[in-house]
Order: C-alpha cells, then sequence, then structure tokens
C-alpha cells in the first residue's frame, strides 16, 4: 500500500521531524517499508505561464509557435500539443529546469528555437494524462512556481501489504496516521465529518437486509450536484497512491478509502432509490465495473438497488450502476460484510480489487458511518450547491464485542524484562486509541472499536503495543550469563522438519497455525460432538476453556471458513491427553485434512494415504500400514476409518470426515483427514537402509493375478513374498485392483540376478514357492 506524507500531515504535524528516521521507526514499530519515493525531486524550473501567440509551424503538421509570457521575459517555444492556443495559462518548464529526470534546455526543432517545454501532466508526473498540456486557472500569476500552485513535493512509501493483515486499522492513512502520532508523541486531529444527528429529521433511505453476511449498511442520498471534476490535491494524492483519478464522486469514494480504510460505492440517484442487501437461489450472470461478465450463485452477496442487482457486495459494483459524468444525484454507500464470505467470493469470482483486499481483512463497522459524514463533508466543501436530500439511514446487524483487559504492572515488567514506567504504559496505550484506567499498579484496558475485530484480546497484546511504541532497540543488550553451543535436533524435531518439506514442496499443502483449546461456538456450528477434556481455569473465555485431544477439530475450523476452491491444509501442534503426576500431558502431532469439490472421497482418502507412505519411508525407511477400525471420535466415518501402524506400532489414524460433520461444513466437498502422533513417532526405530549394485543382466517380470476373499488386507497377502523373500526378488509392485466384493490383486514381481541372465525356470521355481505360501493362507492361484 502507498502512504502519503503530506496526507499524513493532514492529522498529525510532523514539521521538523526526520522524515526517512521516522518511516524506520514505523518499519520496526509498525509495519514494514519496502521503498520510499520522493515525489517532486526531479521537478525544477516549472513556471506558471501565458501562451500570448499560437502559430502553425510552416514544415510541421503538428508542432506550434508559440510566444510564452514566463513572468520575467517572453521566450519561444515548439509545441505539439493538440490543445495549444493562444489566451491558455499553462506549466512551462524554463531552459535550466528538469521535468521527470530530464533536463530542459533550449534547441533547435524544426528549425526554430525552443526556449522551454509546455508541460503534461504526465510530464509532471501529476497523472497518466498525456493526451495534450495542462490548463490553469487564468487567475495565477506568470512566474509563479508550479509547486506553489499543486502539492507536487511528497514522500511516498509502500508499506508490505503482508504485514498489514492482522491490522485493518491501517489500510487507511489516518490509522497510519495514528501511528506516528503514537511514535512522536503528537496529537492526533479528528477527522473532519458531518453529524448525521444533523440530518436525522430527512426521510430515511429504504434498506432491507436480514443476511448474515452483512455486518451494517449506512446510506445517504444527495443530488443537485453539479462539480464533475476533482480538485487537483485529490488528484495527485490518488495517483501518487495508485489510482487513476475519474470523476469527483467516483474520486471520493476512493479518497475515502485512501484515507479511513474504509471502501464506499456510490450509486448514480437515478438508477438507486431502493436498497436490499441479498443472495439469489438461481445462479444468474452480472456484468461487473471492469465490463467483465461474472457468473454469480447462492454463496454471493448481492446490493440489489430498485429490485436489480447492482453491485457485489464488498468487491465491486455493477456497470450499469457506475457514476456517469452527467450524474447529479447520488446514493451513497458504506458497508461492512462478513470477512470470510467476501474472501470466498474474490477467490471464486477470480476478481481482486482494493476493496475486497479491505474488508476481508475484518473491518471495523463502527467506520462506516465515520466515513460517510467523511464523503458528505469533502463533497460538500467542493460542491456547496449540494443538497442532502435523505438521513444516514443505518441498518446495524451485527455489534462486534468490546474487549475489555485488565493487568497490572508486574506482568509487563515480567515479559519485557525491563522497568517501563507506568506513566508511558498509560501515554501510550491512550495515543493508540485504548481507553485505559489506571488503580496503582492495574490498569483496566478498554480495546478501541478499530482495533477489536481481529487484532488485540488478550493482554499478551497489549505487552506488544506497549513494547513497539516504546522501541525495542531501547531495549538494553545484555550478554547472555552462559555460552550457547549447537544442540542436535532432536529426533521428534527432525520428523517433524521432514514432515513440513514434503508436505509443502512436493504435495503443495499450505501450513496453519491454531490455538491449544477448542471453540465451544465453532464446534457446535460445526455438529462436533467432542469428548470432555482438560479444562482451563482462567480462559479468557468459556468458548476456549476446554484444551484439544486431537488435530482434526482446529483443522476443520479453518476449512469452514475458507470452503470453495480445492486445497489442503496441516500443522504441527501439541494437543492434551490427560494429567500425569499432577501435569497435563502433552503430545506433539501432526494433522491433516484434504478438502475438495472436484473429487471424491475415495480420490482424497488415496492421496492421504500416498502422503502418509512419502512421511514413514523418508524418516524411517518403510512403508505404513493401515487397518480398519471403529472411530473413537464422532467426526470420523464410522467405516472409512483406519489405524496407522509404522513398524507394527500404532501412532495415528486415517478417515475420511463424518457425514454430518462434512455437511455442516459443506454439503458438496469430500473431506479427508489424519491425525499422526509424532511424540509417538519418534520412538519407532527405522530400517536400516541397504544398497546393491544394479545388475549387468536382463530380469523377468512375471505378473501375477491374487483372488483376495473379503476381510482378507493386501498387507496379509505381501507376507507371501516379504517374509523369507526369494533370494532373486527385487521388487514387487501393485498393478490393477479388480472386482466387486471378492478383490483380485494384480502385481508385478521383478526378478534379477548380479551375477548371470536368470531362466525362466529358476523363477518359476520362486513362484511356486510364492504360491504354496498363499495356498497356506487360503489363496489358490488360478492355474
Amino acid at each position: 500500500m502507498l502512504v502519503s506524507m503530506n496526507w499524513i500531515n493532514d492529522f498529525v504535524d510532523l514539521s521538523g521531524e526526520d522524515l526517512p528516521a521516522l518511516i524506520k521507526r514505523f518499519t520496526l514499530a509498525t509495519a514494514e517499508v519496502e521503498d520510499i519515493v520522493y515525489k517532486g525531486k526531479d521537478i525544477q524550473g516549472v513556471v506558471v505561464a501565458k501562451i500570448l501567440t499560437c502559430e502553425a509551424h510552416p514544415n510541421s503538421k503538428k508542432l506550434h509557435l508559440l510566444t510564452v509570457d514566463k513572468g520575467d521575459e517572453v521566450v519561444n517555444v515548439i509545441c505539439g500539443a493538440p490543445n495549444a492556443r493562444a489566451g491558455i495559462t499553462v506549466a512551462l518548464a524554463t531552459a535550466g529546469g528538469e521535468v521527470c529526470g530530464k533536463s530542459i534546455g533550449k534547441a533547435m526543432l524544426a528549425g526554430y528555437e525552443s526556449c522551454g517545454m509546455c508541460c503534461s501532466e504526465a510530464e509532471l508526473g501529476l497523472s497518466s494524462e498525456n493526451a495534450g498540456i495542462i490548463e490553469l486557472d487564468d487567475n495565477l500569476a506568470a512566474g509563479t512556481s508550479i509547486k506553489d500552485v499543486f502539492p507536487i513535493d511528497d514522500v511516498i512509501f509502500e508499506v508490505d501489504n503482508k504485514s498489514l493483515t492482522n491490522r485493518p486499522d491501517l489500510w487507511g492513512h489516518y490509522g497510519i496516521a495514528r501511528e506516528f502520532a503514537a511514535l512522536t508523541g503528537k496529537p492526533l486531529t479528528v477527522v473532519p465529518t458531518l453529524n448525521a444527528v444533523d440530518y436525522a429529521n430527512l426521510p430515511a433511505v429504504s434498506l432491507a437486509s436480514t443476511d448474515e453476511m452483512l455486518y451494517r449498511y449506512v446510506a445517504v442520498k444527495a443530488e443537485n450536484i453539479n462539480v464533475n471534476v476533482s480538485p487537483a490535491y485529490i488528484k495527485i494524492r490518488l495517483f501518487y497512491c495508485g489510482l487513476r483519478p475519474i470523476n469527483l464522486l467516483a474520486d471520493l469514494t476512493n479518497y475515502v478509502m485512501l484515507e479511513l480504510g474504509q471502501p464506499m460505492h456510490a450509486f448514480d440517484g437515478r438508477k438507486a432509490d431502493r436498497i436490499e442487501i441479498k443472495r439469489f437461489e438461481t445462479p444468474f450472470e452480472f456484468k461487473t465495473l471492469d465490463g467483465q461478465t461474472r457468473a454469480i450463485d447462492n454463496s454471493n452477496l448481492m446490493i440489489v438497488a430498485d429490485g436489480e442487482p447492482s453491485a457485489i457486495a464488498g468487491v465491486m459494483g455493477g456497470l450499469d450502476s457506475e457514476i456517469a459524468d452527467d450524474t447529479t444525484s447520488l446514493l451513497l454507500e458504506s458497508a461492512c460484510f462478513d470477512a470470510a464470505s467476501t474472501r470466498r467470493t474474490s477467490v471464486k469470482l477470480g476478481l481482486r480489487t482494493d476493496a475486497s483486499a479491505r474488508y476481508e481483512k475484518s473491518l471495523d463497522p463502527e467506520n462506516t458511518m465515520v466515513a460517510a459524514g467523511r464523503f458528505m463533508k469533502l463533497l460538500l466543501e467542493i460542491c456547496p450547491d449540494t443538497k442532502i436530500t435523505s438521513s444516514f439511514t443505518d441498518l446495524y446487524l451485527k455489534h462486534f464485542d468490546i474487549p475489555v483487559i485488565t493487568f497490572d504492572k508486574p506482568y509487563i515488567d515480567r515479559y519485557t524484562g525491563i522497568n517501563i514506567p507506568a506513566e508511558t504504559i498509560v501515554k501510550t496505550l491512550t495515543s493508540l486509541g485504548f481507553g485505559v484506567k489506571q488503580a496503582g499498579d492495574t490498569f483496566t484496558v478498554t480495546v478501541p472499536s478499530w482495533r477489536a475485530t481481529k487484532d488485540v484480546s488478550i493482554k499478551a497484546d497489549l505487552v506488544e503495543e506497549v513494547t513497539r511504541i516504546y522501541g525495542y532497540d531501547n531495549f538494553p543488550i545484555i550478554t547472555a550469563r552462559s555460552p550457547l553451543y549447537p544442540v542436535k535436533p532432536t529426533v521428534s524435531k527432525t520428523d517433524e522438519n521432514t514432515a513440513k518439506d514434503i508436505l509443502s514442496r512436493r504435495f503443495g499443502l499450505h501450513e496453519v497455525h491454531s490455538y491449544i483449546w477448542y471453540d465451544k461456538k465453532k464446534n457446535k456450528d460445526l455438529k462436533l460432538n467432542l469428548a470432555p477434556n482438560l479444562k482451563v481455569i482462567n480462559a479468557q473465555t468459556a468458548d476456549h476453556d476446554t484444551l484439544r485431544a486431537d488435530m482434526l477439530p482446529s483443522l476443520l475450523y479453518f476449512v469452514s471458513e475458507n470452503k470453495g476452491s480445492d486445497f489442503g491444509i496441516y500443522e504441527v501442534g501439541h494437543t492434551v491427553n490427560g494429567v500425569k503426576d499432577g501435569k497435563a500431558v502433552e503430545e506433539k502431532k501432526l494433522g491433516l485434512v484434504l478438502y475438495s469439490r472436484e473429487t471424491d472421497e475415495e480420490f482424497l482418502l488415496f492421496r492421504a494415504r500416498d502422503i502418509i507412505a512419502a512421511f514413514t519411508e523418508a524418516t524411517r525407511g518403510t512403508p505404513p500400514e493401515f487397518k480398519n477400525i471403529l472411530p473413537q471420535e464422532q467426526y470420523c466415518h464410522p467405516k472409512n476409518t483406519s489405524e496407522i501402524f509404522v513398524n507394527g506400532i500404532g501412532c495415528g489414524y486415517i478417515t475420511v470426515i463424518s457425514p454430518a460433520v462434512k455437511n455442516a461444513i459443506d454439503k458438496k466437498a469430500a473431506i479427508v483427514g489424519f491425525n499422526l502422533n509424532l511424540t509417538e513417532f519418534a520412538k519407532i526405530p527405522g530400517v536400516d537402509m541397504s544398497y546393491n549394485e544394479t545388475s549387468a543382466y536382463p530380469g523377468i517380470d512375471f505378473d501375477l493375478t491374487i483372488p483376495t476373499p473379503q476381510g482378507v488386507r493386501f498387507a496379509d497377502v505381501s507376507k507371501a513374498w516379504q517374509e523369507d523373500s526369494p533370494e532373486h526378488l527385487k521388487s514387487v509392485n501393485l498393478i490393477d485392483i479388480f472386482g466387486d466384493e471378492d478383490k483380485n490383486i494384480t502385481v508385478r514381481m521383478s526378478f534379477s540376478s548380479p551375477e548371470r541372465t536368470l531362466s525362466m525356470d529358476e523363477v518359476n521355481l520362486h513362484i511356486n514357492t510364492i504360491t504354496s505360501r498363499l495356498a497356506k493362507m487360503g489363496i489358490n492361484i488360478r492355474k
């Protein structure tokens, strides 16, 4: 995200500050800054000038011969712009000046001397418009520096979006200004807005919705808008921050979004009078503002204006709702939608926008009314004839809980290892917008709404807030009291690293991280009936008081919030299984879940089996074995659940997710998972690896079809050649499985000798040995 320091200065006075040093502090305290650009540094010697005469060049159809008054003298200039004409006021780059890194001097063009260059907006770096030279206000005095006319000089820095994922309040300039105010100790100016109460007596906008994906929707109408072009400062700020100026109303929605982090949409007042927010049962096609046709289904929340779909909620407006150049009235939308549903819609439609990028970060619903008031404040300042014709109508369906967190100073001191004064703690939290009450060494902190949607919820979060503003570089450097030596990784840690490498690199799965406790609300939503387990006495909330005994429920939480496209996730985490000697028994486990709408459960189950095999063979040199069992957990399928054995030792299970739980997540999907106990797996010895030289003599392959009665496992059948393996048998590979209840298994046995070419008679002797062993198992090979 691009940030303008001129814009930041609207809300916190940074005059006298070393901006590069301050931006570095921002990186250390808040979010990573990737680049800094000094706008206007390469614009020198550009002044206001007036074209006195304009004549066609005698030897060119495009060029014009101009005489230009630049204040201190009249000069000749050659110009090819189609809008060059006598009487207009322009921006002239004088001889000796500089434009976008290019030096301007006197030059001979087509036989005539040119003492400067008339500039377009693009050449001044103010926009991408280069169709003609910029036309300025005729009241400007010739010779005035262009930097006194436009806010060209600015410092633009780019913040890494990934570092803002958990900070929805930083997706606008005002939130970043709050950070700079806290870092410098300077006051933060309140955003100027209209007071919605002053318009409460006006008719309300017709709003209707009961959809759980909508949190809040604020709407207000205005008419008699007779200004179409945005002021220069708005266009420049938008362009510097990566957006293209369009027209006043569209620019204002983008401006407020960049300023407050709140996406908005302006509907043409002629096409929108009544608004309904809903989902449609019947799929249909919808054309968005980018001219593309999108397939809409019942998972997509839509904004319906006067009975017609007009926008994809949280993503993009419809083409028919676009603000036209002749629009004089509008219906303004300032809304907050469910973050996960916005993300799913954006991914499913392949449509990433500035709006969706913000909505999926869990925006503050309280900000919607502020943004609407800010938009209307700016609109009235730019177009005083505008008339607001409705109240600021507010449909508020979901309120976030506001956390109140209590901690004491020893808690801060214990976490930080240093003594941060109580006054500093109060000042820091207050400057960041937290409400703080102090009673001795105890602090009661009320989290502001813009930090309460997903960010700050526990005491440790407040420790981070205090220490990052205090400055990690202000912590004293203390030498360790004892020397540190490299430590050889444990078997368990090596297994964990190997598992992550295989799952991420080879199978393309995503690693996730979750808490060690269950979530009762999510358990209820997903119909997870979990057995009682160890509880935490001082849990932050009642929903999080039970420690998990298994990894799969935590992973199923993620699946329910990210379903849509096929994916696989895994986590290496800890579970708790009872108490021993007064301590919780913790075990490290690898949990994995595969989700798909494109393939069936059988395919996913075998893919999960392949993943387990890849891991066990890489770490222990042996494939796993599986034995069908009755599941211990309700979320495991009653028939398609198997215990995992490695070297004869049970260490986990693999399962298809039970129909009840799967349907609560997604009725159309297949979901498979496994749980591998890495603590127990670390105790399993590996198989010593041996290596044999490849034979120089040709081998013989022999295909054997084995009738396998129902209930007989392939692992049992394979003992016929694995135990006391024939001398020349080098490998056995599964080729085919066919049949209904009684399966026929075809295997390919490869025989070879390092000393000579085997005869068919020798191979038949080995085959007879194997078939005799199978006969003792009750399996007769058809001759």
